[in-house]
């Protein structure tokens, strides 16, 4: 059996690499930390940060295709690689942003794969950044080696991410040719997938586009266009709708008013039959004087100095619920949302249509 020998360069290569091996770790460790600090600090959302370094029989597998192209290891720009998957593309961008801010860019080298047109290149439509970390972002005095490698990061969507992982999976690990039938149906596959993607950016601008506009309209006051839901409801709640009636009621004992969330009232709004913002302001103007009767029934003989924001809404809700027929079933479903289904509710339910049957407005 005959030993094949191995070329004398790319033995010089593969020992450069082993003396520097634990710099190449070093290197895969700090830079996805500075990365991910640096989403956390802006506020920035991806799906992930992977990396890895290069083995010794990849990099060896390498080297004996291509070797003669590296003077020296530091000539290899791949062997620390970094992946930052992102959930949309315009994000790939931003990405690509921070990377310029943070690291020295070694652009000749660096390519972007998104302007490639072939029909089964959605998966590896990344763009692709060859950088180097600057001593003025980190350094190491004992491995001045970590600001010469250069390494590489590969930003891509999530879906085409996805894609890439299932077409090698599929198409490259078992050594056969893939019959054309099968390469078409996989490009068909990528295409479907560019489309998901795409759409994907498309919602997000669009909800963007109608959160910006609800919060103008919000602002503007001209709440009767504005139609209820989670995000419209949530700009509402900034204007603080309920604060005019929760200080009225907390001045019956003088208590103080303690901040609590009070999202869980918009489905119950929704079951009272509000389609707009400006169906709850209705009900804030005709129904405060109401919701401040039951106020002062309930605690106007008590010594309570605390009250929850919650008093307001629910006041409102209760008196709503009385006046236009509701009863003692409909205060028990207003329970049953802000406090989860129990027996308890039904008895409560009943001694509040009890104690409010007799106060002014329900006789209005």
């Amino acid at each position: 059996m005959v030993m094949q020998s191995i070329d004398p360069h790319v033995e010089e290569l593969l020992g450069q690499y082993r003396g520097l091996l634990h710099v190449f770790s070093q290197m895969a460790e700090v830079i996805p930390d500075k990365l991910k600090g640096f989403f956390e600090e802006a506020g920035f959302v991806v799906a992930a940060v992977e990396h890895r370094v290069k083995t010794e029989d990849s990099l060896k597998g390498k080297l004996e295709k291509k070797g003669d192209k590296y003077r020296d290891i530091f000539d290899i720009t791949d062997i620390v690689g970094l992946r930052v998957i992102t959930f949309y593309t315009e994000d790939i961008g931003k990405v690509a942003s921070v990377l310029e801010r943070l690291f020295e860019i070694d652009w000749e080298n660096s390519i972007d794969k998104r302007k490639a047109h072939e029909t089964d290149s959605f998966g590896y439509l990344s763009l692709h950044y060859i950088c180097r970390i600057p001593e003025s972002s980190y350094s190491d005095p004992e491995h001045p080696e970590l600001n010469k490698i250069r390494f590489e990061v590969q930003m891509r969507t999530i879906l085409q991410h996805a894609w890439a992982n299932m077409n090698h999976d599929t198409g490259y690990k078992s050594g056969v040719e893939i019959p054309k039938v099968y390469l078409r149906n996989l490009s068909r596959l990528a295409g479907m997938l560019e489309l998901v993607d795409d759409e994907f950016s498309r919602i997000r601008r669009e909800l963007s586009d109608y959160r910006r506009k609800v919060q103008q309209l919000v602002a503007s006051g001209d709440l009767s266009e504005v139609e209820l839901d989670r995000d419209s409801f949530v700009s509402y709640l900034k204007i603080k709708p309920f604060d005019r009636l929760t200080r009225k009621i907390a001045s019956i004992n003088q208590a103080e008013v303690q901040e609590v969330d009070i999202s869980a009232f918009m489905p119950i709004f929704k079951a009272m039959g509000f389609k707009t913002l400006g169906d709850i302001d209705k009900l804030v103007k005709d129904y405060s004087e109401a919701a401040y009767q039951i106020a002062c029934f309930q605690i106007g003989l008590t010594d309570i100095d605390i009250l929850s924001t919650v008093v307001a809404p629910q006041n409102l809700c209760t008196a709503y619920i009385l006046k236009n027929g509701g009863g003692k079933l409909g205060l028990k479903l207003m329970l049953d949302a802000l406090n989860g289904k129990s027996e308890s509710n039904e008895a409560m339910a009943g001694f509040l249509l009890e104690e409010c049957k007799d106060l002014p407005f329900m006789n209005q």
